[in-house]
């Protein structure tokens, strides 16, 4: 394995907001500097949520953006890589790909793409022959699920420039105790309130259920978005009151709600390897779930939640019916869930990862 004692590494973010991706760089550089390696951010925004919390860390952040112009862009970014004195160009959003790679062949050193969902996704909010290049033509990309790998092999990718890179949490900042409310069971959904997470499929589970027990079922939107409003006007249209269905915004610290929940329910058409999930069940939190992206690698069917097809409302239903009817099984889901993430996605995990990847990209002898 590679010394990460040292190591220059320099970062491109295309945003420090408050995102999973961008938890995923905190964390990844977090391990970096435990382990003694030299990262700095360069990001095409300024003074985002996790601007202050990873200058913390001692890890310097430079704001790249500032012109409309790519070509500016791109001299300002190899500008300061070369400052740096890095020798790995790494990439933490798919659509910041071509400006690592770019930088990093102008100054001769290596690159490191990124892929955080699962590639059509990507695709699709990159058209055209760009998002292609995104895609094929960095020599070495990281990718938070097995099934992105597979499915970025198929639209072209080359199979040996792909490197499985585990999305982790700290499980210690997470606990399994449950702050119950008597005689009700609360649902959680958290993420940015985008059209491609499908919080309309939550709303709606929320009036199903309301209609097929008679527990008192609430359900708590954590997160902000574009689509907010629309959210709750349906929410209004199936005369669900805010006691049953509440929209909270962005909270930072998530903890406590994970330990007010009994289940958390997740509806995207589209995912790699979403934190939310692995937090929950870092959290002790049973997890339902779309059958989408990297999810089945994480909740394990009828092992740590269940799983459901994207467009299967009533599927849904029954089985987020059948947890909130059985306390056991969700103490049971709970516990494996909690399990799992201690083994396959702790912060130990990503140093391993790591070190794994910069070795595969730093050997002389690897030809691409």
């Amino acid at each position: 394995m590679p010394e990460l004692k040292g190591l220059r590494i320099c970062f491109i973010a295309g945003t420090l907001g408050q995102g999973g991706a961008e938890r995923q760089l905190y964390y990844t550089l977090r391990v970096l500097v435990e382990r003694g390696a030299k990262p700095i951010v360069l990001c095409l925004t300024r003074s985002e949520y996790w601007e202050s919390r990873i200058t913390a860390l001692g890890v310097p952040v430079l704001s790249v953006g500032g012109s409309r112009s790519t070509l500016a862009r791109l001299l300002r970014i190899t500008g300061a890589v070369r400052a740096s004195r890095a020798v790995i160009v790494q990439s933490q959003h798919f659509y910041t790909n071509l400006y690592s790679l770019s930088a990093a062949r102008a100054l001769g050193i290596r690159e490191v793409g990124a892929i955080r969902s699962d590639v059509a996704n990507e695709l699709a909010a990159n058209s055209g022959p760009t998002g292609w290049m995104m895609l094929r033509a960095p020599k070495a990309i990281a990718v938070n699920s097995t099934n992105a790998i597979e499915n970025a092999v198929a639209l072209g990718a080359k199979r040996e420039r792909l490197h499985f890179l585990p999305n982790v949490v700290d499980v210690d900042a997470f606990c399994c105790h449950r702050q119950r409310a008597e005689g009700t069971i609360r649902l959680l959904a958290v993420g940015r309130l985008g059209r491609v997470k499908r919080f309309d499929r939550f709303v709606r589970l929320l009036s199903n259920l309301r209609e097929r027990t008679s527990l008192r079922v609430v359900g708590s939107i954590v997160g902000d978005g574009p689509t907010r409003e629309e959210l709750r006007r349906e929410a209004e249209r199936l005369r669900l009151d805010e006691d049953v269905c509440r929209f909270d915004g962005s909270i930072d610290d998530m903890a406590p709600r994970y330990a007010s929940a009994d289940i958390l329910v997740l509806t995207s058409d589209h995912e790699g390897t979403p934190n939310v999930v692995i937090e929950a069940m870092a959290s002790g939190l049973p997890v339902i779930a779309t059958r989408v992206g990297g999810l089945p690698e994480i909740v394990k069917d009828n092992e740590t939640g269940i799983l459901v097809d994207p467009d299967d409302e009533e599927g849904l239903a029954r089985a987020t019916l059948g947890l909130t009817c059985n306390s056991r099984l969700r103490e049971q889901y709970g516990a494996a869930g909690r399990r799992l993430v201690e083994t396959q996605h702790g912060l130990t995990r990503l140093a391993d990862s790591l070190e794994g990847l910069y070795e595969k990209v730093l050997n002389p002898r690897w030809r691409h």
